[in-house]
């Protein structure tokens, strides 16, 4: 499951809980799965986050080590 999918899923459930219609037990099934979803969510989000921070972090390293004062300048590029 995506997690544009799992998105999709949750909120589903939580309008389904939000309405009221729904029988206790079928409740408290969904609303087992939407925790389900939350902490599995959460967890991709997280993973994502960290993956992000590590290649900001990467970045702003080969930026600061990188010489450019070798490289040709483009202030007449656009002239």
């Amino acid at each position: 499951m995506t997690f544009k999918e799992a998105s999709i899923e949750l909120e589903q459930i939580v309008r389904a809980l939000e309405s009221g219609d729904l029988e206790l037990e079928d409740s408290l099934e969904r609303y087992s799965r939407g925790v389900e979803l939350l902490k599995s969510l959460r967890a991709r989000l997280s993973s994502a986050e960290q993956k992000v921070r590590v290649l900001l972090d990467a970045t702003d390293e080969n930026a600061s080590t990188t010489d450019t004062a070798s490289a040709p300048s483009t202030a007449y590029l656009n002239e």
